[in-house]
């Protein structure tokens, strides 16, 4: 570390150390439990290691693993959870902390039973159980009424999935009280009992209890004990004054050493996206006035982390004394590397995370991260190379040339990049003014500044065709010149508009507009949304059963949200087949893909999105002359190995397309293209 870093440690709120009993916490930033997706049979292998080790290399004090991690067969893995319900998971734990702790970082596991949260058509088919029989609408399961023996079964699983966190070497663990079986019994909605588990707050708490003291017994003193709770429920569940009684409760019986906050329920899509894992629609730091009110009523430490996505937020949390200890688990997905860039005075060069919740679709991929969870792939800390500087040219500023960008020049190469419009960004500039979507332009702003920083040659303006790309002696040619709208064989496509056309404002919205989705992705649907909010009558029309097809569970219910909001008719199950002009309206003719019925819809105009097709004029033109002619080797490409292709000693070049160039298809992944072939150069 250096001297300013040493300054900055000593200074900063966030480098405090924090003692908890026995434990030592070297700073107050943490990464919080989740499902990453990234198990080996419910194990924790190498992946899932590397994984976390990243975050731990990056500087962070803690990192919490095992979202959901299940203690008993009736509580089984809907989202690939971990299992500690056998000692199989022991040598892995293991292997596990002594990785962590050699990065010099605590590692914790959560642990729980998911109740009527669980999926009876799931691993053993056993029914999901909880304190009253009340359906939970997002898993769609009618649970049973627990009894007395399965709670002592329980109880005691809980009991030995904390032995085999302890005997494998971790420093702690916390219990999973958030909408889950604990938290069941909390909830006055899901815990109707009449008997001494239900009614008063301390009955409502004495399962909680009774795991805790199963807990404790396997464990000792000598290891670190806490609970994830949800402080507050709307619709009927648990109150923010019970929950403060609650926790109360359990830390004057000595049950928990610290309390890990988050608020909302968990029991339908809209309420996981906006009140319990915020994304980009709700504001930074949502929680934070509800767990200051729970911490002043508490004296052991309050962790807590939700949408706290930048680091001035995380500061202010700890110097006000809201929390003890901050989790940015996302943008730890984000960027990794957070500690030790604030270490370095780069906190400026931190990669933000703007809550797309494509971690959470696609796990635990950031939407603008491609070496997370591919750690065993790709680097997260780009080397300079060892071999020969090679002249890189890019051909598109879109996000996968921005991207290849970057990656060559951390690599140390000499990167020119032409960008054929005043502005780098391409579809996002475009997808950043739709209405809750906007801060998706920071995939754009941050590497607008890293290129800056690396000192990339960008060329504005420049429609580049071959000869320009060659005059530029390149070794290496990326094109990056992303895709056209695609209206695929529309009959009368001449009377019908693009989603660009609309969002890009070169087109003039009419009263009544018909929105056809033939995708299930975001382009469709935030026009829509984006023309309703301007006033128009709009009508969204989608091949699929559902609006948003592609996209995660979060990004879905808020577009839904949106659409009843804003008056917008929905339509599904329709293929638009013909456009064609009816005096000064146009009638649309679709068919029902069910039923094969002809259904007409009059308009003002209609606006389609069938996604794009390659425009990659210039690849074809180097395509011949290219030493490789223009061919990407498969398995080098998802290995990250560099391409099995040579130049020949009298000169040459090596050709590659990726992003929309070569199919239509998403950020992330055109991202990922971007920096499989640039990372191997």
């Amino acid at each position: 570390m250096t001297d300013s870093g040493t300054v900055k440690k000593r200074k900063d709120p966030l480098f405090q150390p924090l003692k908890i009993k026995h434990l030592t916490l070297k700073n107050r930033i943490m990464s919080a439990s989740h499902a990453s997706g990234m198990d080996d049979d419910g194990l924790p292998g190498m992946r899932y290691q590397r994984y976390h080790e990243e975050k731990a290399k990056g500087g962070l004090a803690l990192t919490m693993f095992g979202g959901s991690s299940c203690v008993a067969a009736d509580s089984p893995s809907v989202f690939r959870q971990l299992r500690v319900d056998n000692d199989n998971v022991i040598p892995y734990f293991q292997a596990f902390s002594e990785r962590i702790h050699a990065q010099g970082a605590a590692l914790m596991c959560q642990i729980t039973h998911l109740g009527r949260r669980g999926d009876a058509t799931a691993d053993n088919w056993l029914p999901t159980l909880a304190p009253s029989s009340v359906r939970e609408t997002l898993h769609r399961n009618i649970p049973r009424e627990i009894d007395e023996d399965d709670i002592k079964r329980i109880v005691a699983s809980f009991g030995q999935a904390a032995r085999r966190c302890y005997e494998g070497g971790l420093d702690g663990l916390e219990t999973h009280a958030g909408a889950h079986l604990i938290g069941q019994f909390f909830s006055p909605d899901v815990n109707r009992r009449t008997d001494k588990y239900g009614g008063s707050v301390e009955n409502r708490a004495r399962f909680a209890l009774m795991v805790h003291e199963a807990i404790r017994e396997n464990v000792g003193d000598n290891f670190l004990v806490g609970m994830r709770m949800s402080i507050y429920e709307d619709r009927g569940g648990l109150s923010s004054e019970d929950a403060l009684a609650i926790a109360q409760l359990m830390e004057r019986e000595g049950a928990i050493d610290f309390l890990n906050c988050i608020s909302g329920r968990m029991d339908t899509e809209l309420s996981l996206a906006e009140k319990n894992m915020p994304g980009m629609t709700e504001p930074l730091a949502p929680f934070l006035p509800q767990v200051a009110a729970i911490k002043q009523g508490l004296s052991l430490p309050v962790f807590h982390g939700a949408r706290i996505a930048d680091v001035a937020t995380a500061r202010h949390a700890i110097k006000e004394g809201i929390l003890d200890m901050v989790a940015m688990t996302r943008a730890h997905i984000a960027d990794p590397q957070i500690v030790n860039k604030i270490l370095r005075g780069d906190e400026h060069r931190i990669r933000p995370c703007f809550g797309a919740s494509h971690c959470m679709h696609k796990k635990p991929s950031c939407i603008h991260n491609p070496a997370s969870g591919r750690e065993t792939q790709l680097a997260q800390v780009i080397e300079r190379t060892t071999g020969d500087i090679r002249n890189v040219v890019i051909v598109g500023g879109g996000p996968a040339g921005m991207e290849a960008a970057r990656v060559a020049a951390e690599r140390g190469h000499r990167v020119t990049l032409l960008e054929a419009t005043p502005q780098l960004g391409g579809q996002l500039l475009l997808a950043s003014r739709a209405s809750w979507r906007r801060d998706i332009i920071s995939i754009v702003d941050w590497r607008v500044s890293e290129l800056e920083h690396l000192g990339v040659a960008v060329h504005f303006n420049t429609y580049a065709n071959g000869a320009d790309v060659l005059a530029l002696h390149p070794d290496v040619v990326i094109v990056a010149s992303g895709g056209l709208p695609n209206f695929g064989d529309l009959e009368g496509d001449d009377q019908c508009h693009s989603v660009w056309d609309m969002l890009s404002g070169h087109v003039k919205p009419g009263n009544r507009i018909l929105v056809y989705d033939g995708t299930g992705r975001h382009e469709a649907v935030s026009c829509a949304e984006q023309l309703a909010i301007g006033g128009a009558k709009v009508i969204i029309a989608t091949i699929d059963d559902r609006i948003g097809a592609e996209m995660g569970y979060a990004e879905r219910s808020v577009h839904r949200k949106q659409l009843y909001l804003q008056g917008v008719t929905v339509r599904i199950d329709l293929t638009l087949l013909a456009v064609r002009r009816d005096g000064v309206q146009l009638r649309a003719t679709l068919r029902n893909d069910l039923t094969d019925e002809s259904v007409e819809i009059e308009t003002d105009q209609v606006i389609v999105d069938r996604g794009c097709y390659p425009h990659d004029d210039v690849f074809q033109e180097l395509r011949e002359s290219a030493a490789n002619r223009g061919v990407t080797d498969i398995d080098a490409l998802i290995n990250a190995q560099p391409q099995p292709f040579q130049i020949a000693e009298e000169g040459g070049y090596l050709l590659y397309r990726i992003g929309d160039a070569v199919s239509s298809r998403s950020a992330h992944a055109a991202l990922l293209d971007a920096y499989r072939i640039a990372i191997a150069l």
